[in-house]
């Protein structure tokens, strides 16, 4: 099979197989059809990769069937080896990964040996402490006594997307795999190189063939394809809003598949002026810089307090303006900005600024694009944001921050709530009293307080309203990959 080598940080180089990776082989697509891999610091070709197609994706869920039926059977201590294996194999591997998802998906090395590959493997050894504790329950009922157990589904699919690619990837895998399923992985076109290595090593590690089968393919075929597809049992999905509405569609026309959903979001950051100001400063900036606000837990609305407004709103343009970006490559460990994924995304970023631009927004800093190769585009932040201004009520998915003002904690519940996603939100406050009752109130998947984000791999994530259902991490993830099996015993008198 056909490699793709790129280089990695140091000038170091690293090679990953081309091929769709089923039944721990890598194989053409059976159509022959390829993708490009573009690098979006450049907007160069860095190779081709096999692309999967329908026929593709039934040759994947046969070979996971033929998995699953090996893999329900494995005990669970020896589940748990198998996913510490590929958690150190990742840890081995990290300079490798984390150069992957730079040349490919525009995120930082540092970004990625810092925190998306870490978390990957955290979340693995999280997830290798269940594999023998997935237990039922034993209930009295009248006329006997029953007993539940948890089952696996069967056949499963994770579509993921090209944003932190492997740490998503393996919330999924994880729980997954540890509660008995098979799962067959679609990649995004957009970053599928980090997806190779895993691939390889899922082999390495010793997982039987079948269990996991990784496949990149275009939304509108493979995608469609897995997610309509009568022999999966489930779709995990993290991306857009358009995507997951699809995806749930589905469902309801073929097998009514459990789906588990987490979409966008638009995420309230909260600063009352009774805060340590630095703190907020802080969290509110890299709340939505960082990968360039490319996160659907972005905070990328901001509300201040108003008796501290104006001393917060300048304090953020100077911290922003005065701290010292260096947008280029990737790799590079001293670069501080690196570009957005795709022309597209550029694109899109671009006009949202122009529309806050036009809105009667102050713009306070950056608004335009960084030079003329690549997909770059400044730090931005708006001033005065109006409630129903576009880059108020839309996820931009970039580095674009919309600043408001308000007055008491309800004005700004109801500010908060007033959105259709509910998928993180922070607040900042040293009163523990308003904390909970703000939290409480929230419309929110997760709240943080006095800080932004705070993944780990023990506490669920995932959002409510049109930010999604399911949750990935934490023990509640593993409702999501089963299902649950009652065993009644009526107990006969005696005579």
């Amino acid at each position: 099979m056909a490699s793709l080598t790129v280089k990695g940080v140091e000038g170091r180089l690293v090679t990953v197989p081309t091929g769709l990776f089923i039944h721990n082989e890598f194989v053409p697509s059976l159509s022959g059809k390829t993708l490009d891999v573009e690098n979006p610091s450049t907007g160069e070709k860095l190779g081709i990769i096999s692309a999967a197609t329908a026929d593709d994706i039934d040759r994947a869920v046969k070979s996971a069937k033929a998995g699953f039926e090996t893999w329900k059977t494995v005990p669970g201590s020896a589940k748990a080896k198998l996913l510490i294996k590929l958690a150190d194999l990742i840890q081995r591997d990290t300079h490798d990964l984390a150069s992957l998802e730079a040349v490919d998906a525009g995120t930082l090395y540092t970004d990625s040996v810092g925190l998306n590959v870490p978390q990957a493997i955290g979340c693995l050894r999280y997830y290798a402490g269940w594999a023998d504790k997935i237990d039922g329950k034993t209930l009295d009922m009248d006329g006997g006594i029953a007993y539940t157990h948890r089952e696996p589904l069967g056949v499963c699919g994770a579509i993921v997307p090209w944003n932190s690619p492997l740490m998503i990837t393996i919330w999924k895998l994880a729980p997954a795999l540890v509660t008995g399923n098979s799962l067959i992985i679609k990649s995004s076109e957009l970053s599928p190189l980090y997806a190779q290595r895993l691939a390889e090593l899922v082999k390495e590690a010793g997982i039987p063939a079948g269990v996991v089968n990784i496949v990149t393919g275009e939304g509108s075929s493979a995608g469609q394809a897995l997610s309509e597809h009568m022999e999966v049992r489930k779709i995990a999905f993290t991306g857009s809003d358009i995507a997951g509405r699809k995806i749930l569609q589905a469902a309801s026309r073929t097998n009514l598949k459990k789906v588990s959903l987490e979409l966008g979001g638009k995420g309230p950051s909260i600063v009352f002026d009774d805060c340590d100001l630095e703190n907020a400063l802080l969290w509110t900036r890299i709340g939505i810089t960082a990968n360039n606000g490319q996160i659907c837990a972005a905070g990328s609305r901001i509300y201040v307090q108003a008796s501290v407004y104006d001393r917060f709103v300048e304090a953020y343009r100077k911290a922003s303006v005065s701290a010292p970006t260096v947008a280029g490559d990737p790799l590079d460990t001293s670069t501080t900005k690196g570009p957005v994924v795709s022309q597209a995304q550029h694109q899109k970023i671009l006009d949202y600024i122009r529309q806050g631009k036009e809105s009667g927004a102050r713009l306070l800093f950056g608004g335009e694009p960084i030079g003329d190769k690549g997909y770059f585009v400044q730090n931005t932040a708006f001033a005065d944001v109006a409630d129903d201004a576009t880059i108020m009520r839309e996820e931009i998915f970039g580095p674009v921050a919309s600043i408001a003002k308000f007055s008491t904690e309800e004005e700004v519940i109801a500010k908060a709530n007033n959105s259709h996603h509910g998928l993180s939100a922070a607040i900042f406050t040293n009163d523990v009293n308003r904390s909970h009752r703000v939290t409480k109130e929230l419309e929110s998947g997760q709240v943080t307080v006095n800080a932004w984000a705070m993944l780990a791999p023990n506490v669920p994530f995932g959002g409510v309203k049109e930010s999604g259902f399911g949750r990935d991490m934490g023990e509640e993830a593993l409702e999501g990959w089963t299902t649950v099996k009652a065993v009644k015993y009526h107990i006969l008198p005696r005579l």
